[in-house]
């Protein structure tokens, strides 16, 4: 258990100075691509045995009176950092939320082009997933939709500082708000799932919010002239339950 969460705590915050090693190189395509990911190291073989891998197409989901998503964001300082494999934003202290009475603080948020996630066969141009840490060590994911359309306001400073380097970042001036960037309607759908990046790591707390926002088609040409594709491919459901909330 302790080694999984070090490999889980090294994926999500593997910005080269927490790293404690140099981690096996993988990619989004080819030989080191995502069908290849359990053959590169020891500790990745979740990506290919694991039974709960996400993401997921979510489709027929069962209608059920789960309770709103307590998001109990707060301003923070910021940095954007280019990890290699996405660009990524560190919090220090911006709240979290609740999820079945449990607590989770908001550690970093970072994107996916395509979104990894399909609603019904469908991905959308983009994903954000703001990842979030409970005191015991476990994770839920809450991921925004983004669709072509406005230019998102919200973002608009994250984007304007993606470094174009893997290993830079960027510290933003003043504090950056998450609450911000959700959706209006905060309905969502529900599954336990895993990290969408090697290694793999289950026992993920997953909600997606249905309400996509929008972000312009320049905002997204910024990051996909960084990463024109970086997005997992589906993974089986395997009897999961999948849930779905009320319209919030």
């Amino acid at each position: 258990m302790k080694k999984t969460l070090i490999a889980t705590l090294t994926a999500l915050f593997a910005t080269g100075a927490m790293a404690a090693e140099p981690q096996p190189h993988w990619t989004y395509a080819g030989k080191a691509g995502p069908e290849h990911w359990a053959r590169l190291d020891p500790g990745y073989e979740t990506c290919a045995l694991g039974h709960s891998q996400s993401p997921i197409d979510i489709r027929n989901a069962t209608r059920a009176a789960l309770p709103r998503i307590a998001f109990n964001y707060e301003a923070s300082p910021a940095e954007v950092l280019n990890n290699g494999h996405t660009v990524q934003v560190n919090l220090a202290n911006a709240g979290g939320i609740e999820i079945d009475g449990k607590a989770y603080r908001l550690v970093q948020f970072h994107f996916h082009t395509p979104s990894e996630e399909h609603i019904a066969g469908r991905a959308f141009p983009m994903v954000a997933h703001f990842v979030h840490q409970a005191a015991d060590g476990r994770l839920a994911v809450v991921a925004v939709l983004l669709k072509e359309g406005e230019e998102n306001q919200a973002l608009g400073e994250v984007f304007d500082a993606m470094p174009a380097k893997a290993g830079e970042k960027i510290v933003l001036a003043g504090s950056f708000a998450p609450q911000a960037v959700l959706p209006p309607q905060q309905g969502y759908y529900a599954f336990a799932g895993s990290l969408t990046t090697p290694p793999c790591s289950e026992n993920v707390q997953w909600r997606v919010l249905k309400q996509p926002v929008e972000l312009s088609h320049a905002q997204l040409a910024q990051f996909q002239r960084l990463y024109p594709m970086n997005a997992r491919p589906v993974q089986p459901l395997n009897g999961r339950q999948l849930l779905e909330s009320a319209n919030y």
